[in-house]
Formats: C-alpha cells, sequence, structure tokens
C-alpha cells in the first residue's frame, strides 16, 4: 500500500472529509503535534477536518500509510540559503546542486546522504583519534601505578594504573554516530540515501559509543588540521538535531518527524546575514542576555555595538509573520530591548514589507521601526536593501 502525503503551506488551512482522518491520527497530530498543526474537528457547521500549518515546515510520518508535509512558503532555494547562513555551510558548499529539490523531504534525504558519505570517507581515512586519561586495574604496569590506591589495599592482585589511551571514541566521533542514530528512527529515507546511512552507523558503531547529545554541543567546538573537515559534519548534526520534533510510536515503529521552526530559522538566518555583512566599526550580536537582579532576565534577538564606544546603537526583534502592522505588544517588547541596553533605535524585522509599516518615536528617546528583510526574491539583493535602511550612512572601515 502507498505512502499518502498530506501538503499544509504554512498558515493555510485545508478541509478533509470526515473519512480522510481517522481519529486516531486526529489523536497523534493534537497530542503530540498540536504546535506544529492546529487540527479542528468537525462539527454542526462544519462537516470536515479543518488542518492549518503553524509556521513549521518539514515531514511528520503519522503512521506508514499517512504522512504530513509541511510546504514553506518561502521559495525552496531561499530555504536553502537560510539555511546556509543559518548553519554556516555556505563556505563548505555542501548545499550545492540540491537547489532542485522540490520537497522538505527530498531536502532530508539528500542531506542525511551528504552526511552520511562524508563519515564513511572520513572513516576510510582514518577516524580524529586522541589521547584520553584513563583508570584501571591491570595485571600489568600501564603508565604509572596508583601508589595512594595500592598502599590503601596492597593485597589487590592487579595494580591501579592510570595511563592514557589513544581512541576514536571522542565526542568528535560521537557526535555523529548519535546523528546517524536519529536519522535512521526519521522513517524518511529513501533509497538514495538509506544504505548509505546504514553503513556509516554501522561502520562508525564500532569505534565510538552511542550517547546523546544537544545540539548545542556541535557548535563552537575546537578545530584544527587533525579534524577540520568535521566541522561541515557537525553543522550537518546541528541541523538535523535542532530540528527532530516530538516522536510517536504507530504500531511496532517509532516514528521520528523533521521539523523546522521558521521563526527560530529566520532569526538564526537574519543574524548571521548581517554577521557575515556588517564590518567594522560595528559588531553583531546574538542572542544577548539582560539581567535585572536575580529574577528577571531577557534575551535579545539581535544588538549591533559600536566598537569605538561599546555602546549598543540598534536592538532588533525578528518576527516571522505578515500583519498589515506590528502588534502593540511587539512594539512594546522591542522597545523594552532599548531600554535595557539604554539604546535609542528599536528595530522590528519582518520577512515581508508590510502594508502599514512603522517608524515612530516612543516617548522623547526611542525610535521604533519596522523594517523587511524578504525572503520572496534575491535573499543577497534583500540583505542588501535590508541593510541600506537599518544603517543608511554605514561605511565598513
Amino acid at each position: 500500500m502507498s505512502t499518502r502525503v498530506i501538503e499544509l503551506p504554512e498558515y493555510e488551512t485545508k478541509p478533509f472529509a470526515r473519512d480522510e482522518i481517522t481519529e486516531k491520527w486526529a489523536d497523534i497530530i493534537h497530542s503530540t503535534y498540536g504546535n506544529q498543526v492546529r487540527i479542528d474537528a468537525p462539527n454542526p457547521w462544519n462537516n470536515s477536518w479543518q488542518l492549518t500549518a503553524l509556521g513549521w515546515v518539514g515531514y511528520i510520518p503519522l503512521s506508514q500509510d499517512l504522512h504530513l508535509s509541511l510546504v514553506p512558503k518561502v521559495p525552496i532555494r531561499n530555504l536553502f540559503g537560510m539555511l546556509e547562513y543559518a548553519y554556516r555551510l555556505e563556505g563548505f558548499k555542501i548545499l550545492d546542486g540540491l537547489v532542485d529539490s522540490d520537497s522538505i523531504a527530498d531536502i532530508y534525504d539528500r542531506l542525511a546522504l551528504i552526511l552520511a558519505k562524508r563519515v564513511l570517507d572520513r572513516i576510510r581515512k582514518g577516524l580524529y583519534q586522541s589521547y584520553v586519561a584513563e583508570d584501571d586495574d591491570l595485571p600489568y604496569v600501564r603508565g604509572r601505578i596508583d601508589l595512594l590506591a595500592y598502599v590503601r589495599d596492597p593485597s589487590r592482585v592487579n595494580l591501579p594504573c592510570h595511563f592514557e589511551e589513544h581512541t576514536a571514541d571522542l565526542e568528535d566521533n560521537q557526535i555523529l554516530l548519535w546523528t546517524l542514530t536519529r536519522v535512521l528512527e526519521y522513517g524518511i529515507c529513501t533509497d538514495r540515501s538509506l544504505p548509505h546511512v546504514h553503513q556509516a552507523y554501522r561502520a562508525l558503531h564500532g569505534f565510538a559509543k552511542t550517547v546523546p547529545f544537544s545540539p548545542q554541543k556541535c557548535v563552537d567546538r575546537l578545530y584544527s588540521r587533525m579534524n577540520e573537515d568535521y566541522e561541515p559534519m557537525h553543522a550537518l548534526c546541528r541541523f538535523f538535531l535542532e530540528h527532530t520534533g516530538p516522536t510517536h510510536q504507530a504500531g511496532d515503529r517509532r516514528m521520528l518527524p523533521v521539523l523546522v521552526d521558521m521563526a527560530a530559522l529566520f532569526e538564526l538566518f537574519v543574524f548571521e546575514w548581517m554577521r557575515r555583512h556588517v564590518l567594522t566599526p560595528y559588531v553583531v550580536r546574538g542572542q544577548v542576555e539582560w539581567k535585572t537582579g536575580e529574577v528577571v532576565s531577557i534575551k535579545i534577538d539581535i544588538t549591533i555595538e559600536d566598537t569605538r564606544t561599546g555602546a549598543t546603537v540598534l536592538v532588533l526583534d525578528t518576527k516571522y509573520k505578515a500583519p498589515e502592522q506590528p502588534a502593540a505588544a511587539d512594539m512594546e517588547q522591542v522597545v523594552a530591548y532599548a531600554v535595557a541596553k539604554n539604546c535609542q533605535r528599536a528595530v522590528l524585522v519582518y520577512p515581508t514589507i508590510l502594508s502599514r509599516p512603522i517608524a515612530v518615536s516612543w516617548g522623547p528617546a526611542i525610535r521604533v521601526e519596522s523594517l523587511a528583510f524578504r525572503l520572496d526574491g534575491d535573499i543577497e539583493q534583500s540583505g542588501q536593501q535590508f541593510l541600506a535602511q537599518l544603517l543608511p550612512d554605514y561605511r565598513a572601515s
């Protein structure tokens, strides 16, 4: 029996007849994926199921018979561009050739294939290894004897030794193995990628332990000429681990979806694009934490600081939505950020031009604006237009 795929474009509601969605599937959607998909049951006024994708894109395998494909409004080519910047992949040319993909499932399948092939290539060359300190009781001397432990129990048969083991069972390789484990659980790899993912998993499993890792462990790692090729692999690992959705059980199989929070991706993309393009005398910072006392703590999406004075000249808050005009609550939020950083300009950043943009004074000291980093055209051109409005007098020094 072939699998049925239901496509749900972002923020669009699609009706389905009563017999198209079973009660079991409806319960899984509501209880497990309610943050990603809203489902409204048939009622006396509407005799159909109503499904709405809530700002997420990706692929949800509800069962072997039914999958949900959450389709982005952003063109696939631009989604690739956002991913390249957000995960710092543009320098590695990982996504070259993927722009002809026409679905989210195809994107993940191809990225899984790329990761598996790179892991297999590194295994053929030899995995990165290093010395790790070990303590063990041995029948012979290795390294140095732990004299204190031996004196405490001189009757012991084996010698307590402290030594260094040259091993590939390191975090660098454990991250790869954990990611491949998760990819195999997705259930959406095709015959194109699945044999390679299985092969890479089995080969790597002989060198490293399966240890769970968070996506944060994939970033800000130290690389040298011995393991520099791990950086793009870890970037892909971060992508997969960040976009793993909640798991549900379907029969005897665990179903693991892949989901992208477009609001989070938009924020990360805008920050990384600006980090690459805004140069001296400014510095761009993301997720800036500000505390007042021990209780209240806020995180500001993006700030721009003047390195000459140390002052924050701009605070930015990204909003992945397209209202007619900014909501009052969003304006209040970005103003609070400006007050916290003693900044005079606060900007709300949207993925499209609003029909009623704002540029107003908030009190005597703060200027609040709405600007667009458009995602419907060429994103490099959109970025330059956005930067020209954000910093009209900017000239990199």
